[in-house]
């Protein structure tokens, strides 16, 4: 039984960060830098718990979409109700059990070439999770970069070759201290959060009393959250429907546009991911349009990876964001 994540005290930043990526998967993912000890796994693992399930074709190992194309993948036609996908990628883990290899017990069995999906395919239209993420191996780092950039993963081996969707939220999380994310993976992931060790006695107190009575009583702690989750429910189901229909007037878009040049952000992609965020931040709170206060509100989780280093500049990318934000809106 997954920890409530309305019950996880404190880290609005990073459970701000987890919703929008639930409601906008486009988004690219999300990576949660910060101490060990912080919630970042237990925030993760709360989310995908608490998402409502999803449609999937019965007897498809891929999760295909009922509604997408026909699947070719061996199922039945029919479809069922299925828990969104949670799955760990560990930092062991090979290249086979990553994007799937030869089903050896089948093959000497009946003597067929038969594919035994991996990782990828479990996490398709679900959240892949890897924890410390920067000691990952580069050449694993190399294939999700490949399969995160094209949504489909590619397996020509042993004289298989099989393709097929792996559309997921990538989260990662990692402790700075321990070494650095490759630029060219960190860029891929839409939002980026920086967690801390909770400074109030307060806080501090709060989360030992939680985390002693859930581990004590974890159904009786999941009765007391029930309400709250379903509220958190209601909340991403709405947004998740509401989404198409949110406008981004023009100005907002000169908006982003003139923050990013301010800060210094390379690339496009840091415009449209800050458009994506604002516009979910906009749907979980109800509203029909976006506004110059969503923006604000994502920009540091948007933009702070993105940002080139200034050996000028001693202050970090956050504080970097907040002083353009005081002097383009004043």
């Amino acid at each position: 039984m997954a920890f409530p994540f309305s019950a996880i005290v404190g880290q609005e930043e990073m459970k701000q960060a987890l919703l929008i990526a639930a409601v906008e998967p486009r988004i690219g993912g999300v990576m949660v830098f910060g101490d060990r000890g912080t919630g970042k796994s237990t925030a993760a693992r709360a989310l995908a718990a608490l998402l409502p399930p999803m449609r999937v074709v019965t007897g498809c190992r891929y999760n295909c979409d009922p509604e997408g194309a026909p699947c070719a993948h061996g199922g039945n036609g029919k479809t069922h109700s299925h828990p969104v996908p949670f799955v760990d990628l560990p930092l062991g883990a090979t290249e086979d059990r990553v994007t799937g290899a030869l089903d050896i017990e089948r093959a000497l069995v009946t003597g067929e070439k038969a594919f035994e999906p991996g990782l990828l395919a479990k996490a398709h239209r679900g959240f892949l999770y890897v924890d410390e993420i920067n000691l990952l191996e580069d050449h694993l780092v190399d294939l999700l970069l490949d399969v995160s950039a094209s949504g489909e993963n590619i397996v020509e081996r042993e004289g298989l070759s099989v393709r097929h969707d792996a559309r997921f939220v990538l989260i990662g999380s990692g402790n700075p201290e321990e070494g650095e994310l490759r630029p060219q993976l960190l860029d891929r992931f839409g939002l980026s959060v920086e967690v801390r060790t909770p400074e109030q006695i307060d806080d501090r107190v709060e989360i030992l009393r939680r985390c002693g009575t859930y581990e004590r009583f974890p159904a009786e702690f999941a009765d007391m959250w029930a309400e709250p989750e379903r509220e958190t429910v209601r909340r991403v189901e709405k947004a998740q429907k509401a989404l198409a229909g949110v406008a981004v007037p023009d100005p907002i878009l000169a908006d982003a546009s003139g923050l990013c040049m301010a800060v210094g952000a390379d690339g496009l992609r840091g415009e449209l991911t800050l458009i994506r965020a604002a516009r979910a931040a906009a749907a979980l709170a109800g509203r029909r349009k976006v506004k110059r206060a969503d923006l604000i509100a994502v920009a540091p989780m948007a933009l702070r990876h993105r940002l080139r280093r200034n050996v000028l500049d001693e202050t970090g990318s956050s504080a970097r964001i907040e002083r353009a934000i005081a002097e383009l809106w004043p």
